[in-house]
């Protein structure tokens, strides 16, 4: 097995029992990174907050206590991290306050204008079209919403073009913030006024 091809069955898409220890190594390494970026994100106690690639669900985990009387939602394309998250977030998602679900971030399971926030962590590398993807977000975004991506130094994501892929997709008001264990994109759906 080639180095690239055990990377992705560990982290990329996770599978098997490599997939279970990738979700293991995520859940503990991550730090005070994943808070950083929900920081950034600005997430409100009311917010409806989609996560696209949610791994063992740790930030979902995180996003459910920033939001009580608000609802999470999130897209794994992994079963190993699905079965991870679900059972890292059991009481609330029996609560009904979290919806994970099994997906690929080009056909998201749901409508229009669901989400006030979006927000994918060391996530974007895998997509098969990049660009796609982020109309597929913008779409279930709602106007004004707000989306965070961010990328640890281990993922090995450029910053160079990343800024032109998402403002190809739609996004406007995009910027990018450093710090030693990453960089965060952040990014906004146009809001339209009424008469304009």
């Amino acid at each position: 097995m080639s180095l690239d091809n055990l990377l992705m069955r560990l982290f990329g898409h996770p599978q098997g029992l490599l997939g279970r220890l990738g979700g293991y190594i995520m859940a503990h390494t991550k730090g005070t990174f994943t808070p950083w970026v929900l920081g950034l994100l600005e997430v409100q106690a009311e917010d409806r907050v989609l996560e696209v690639g949610f791994g063992p669900g740790v930030a979902i985990q995180q996003l459910a206590a920033s939001t009580p009387v608000g609802s999470i939602a999130g897209i794994d394309s992994s079963r190993e991290m699905l079965e991870q998250a679900e059972a890292r977030n059991a009481k609330t998602i029996a609560a009904g306050r979290i919806d994970l679900r099994l997906s690929s971030v080009e056909h998201l399971p749901f409508d229009d204008n669901s989400f006030d926030k979006v927000m994918s962590i060391n996530s974007l590398q895998v997509w098969p079209d990049a660009v796609a993807a982020l109309r597929e977000i913008l779409r279930v975004m709602k106007a004004g919403g707000k989306m965070a991506l961010g990328f640890t130094a281990q993922s090995h994501q450029p910053v160079a073009g990343l800024t032109e892929q998402v403002t190809a997709a739609g996004f406007y008001e995009t910027r990018v913030v450093e710090i030693d264990q990453g960089f965060c994109l952040l990014a906004t759906k146009l809001l339209v006024i009424e008469g304009s």
